[in-house]
């Protein structure tokens, strides 16, 4: 054959900066969407903290503490309402971390799709360049070893996304099955609760609660991970959280049994929401591996081919 190796290699490359231009446009669209889901969380979120410390300012000076203090019930209204606020106020700074961190995503994107933007053209050019030359050597290998080339340079990037898709799944799951230890160390304490297990395992109910609600942000930054990789390989999905709700801890100034048991069924909800999640992820990345396995015997079909076509006769 008379192809030029050195036409072979700028293809090559030409057309790995055309996969990964497309791979970063898919990632682009995943990261705007979950941008837009989380304006919106935050645009109620706003609201919802707003709310509240209306609430406490009212309690705290204005007409509506007589009445609270006729009622004998001012100081345990405000200290519920001041804890509500804070977990509202906690969960506004959270989703702004959130947006800034997925908006420094989508530039870092914007910027790469930049450096990218000459790679369709840039192939074009360089397949109409081979295409004559493959004429002319006459050589009737020479377009079927072109077509075998590009086919495995498309199998390798689908296995190399697979394969980042794959390890993010993993690592997001990882971190769903933190949340859930929390959550199930939470629920035998309310299950204690129930029994009558008084102020410290109230205390103890609420600090796992707490740390439940910590790890549930790094699940979350997990899944936004996950999702753009599983966008790379084709796959749209947009995993949401579910909220662990913290302010379950002021019910203890009205402990009793109904507020315990409301307390449990919230906590088993929320563990359920979160296995189910966890079970999709889990799915998802049982997915990938086949699909992974349906990749390499792909590729080593392609590779046997070629070795035929470059076997000496």
């Amino acid at each position: 054959m008379t192809v030029s190796r050195g036409l072979d290699e700028q293809l090559h490359e030409a057309s790995a900066r055309m996969h990964r231009a497309e791979q970063v446009r898919r990632r682009r669209e995943s990261i705007v969407q979950q941008i837009a889901d989380v304006r919106a969380t935050l645009k109620d979120l706003e609201a919802e903290l707003a709310h509240e410390e209306r609430d406490v300012a009212r309690l705290e000076g204005g007409p509506p503490s007589v009445l609270a203090r006729m009622l004998s019930n001012r100081e345990e209204r405000l200290e519920r309402e001041r804890a509500e606020a804070l977990v509202a106020r906690e969960r506004v700074n959270g989703h702004r971390a959130r947006l800034k961190q997925l908006q420094g995503d989508a530039a870092a994107a914007d910027a790469e799709l930049a450096g990218l933007a000459p790679a369709s053209r840039e192939y074009a050019r360089l397949l109409a360049q081979k295409e004559q030359q493959l004429i002319r050597s006459g050589d009737p290998r020479a377009r079927e070893l072109a077509d075998l080339g590009g086919a495995l340079d498309r199998v390798e990037a689908d296995l190399r996304e697979c394969d980042e898709a794959h390890q993010a799944g993993r690592d997001a799951h990882q971190a769903l099955d933190v949340v859930l230890g929390f959550l199930g160390s939470a629920r035998t304490a309310s299950t204690l609760d129930l029994l009558g297990g008084g102020l410290i395992v109230d205390a103890f109910e609420h600090g796992r609660l707490t740390q439940a609600d910590e790890a549930a942000w790094q699940a979350q930054r997990a899944l936004d991970v996950f999702a753009r990789e599983l966008a790379d390989a084709g796959v749209t999905a947009r995993p949401v959280m579910p909220k662990v709700d913290t302010r379950w801890f002021v019910d203890t100034f009205f402990d009793n049994i109904i507020i315990d048991a409301i307390k449990h069924q919230r906590i088993e909800k929320t563990r359920a929401e979160v296995k189910k999640l966890a079970k999709w992820t889990r799915d998802t990345v049982a997915y990938l591996a086949a699909r992974r396995a349906q990749l390499l015997d792909e590729r080593a079909r392609l590779l046997s081919r070629r070795k035929e076509l470059l076997r000496p006769a």
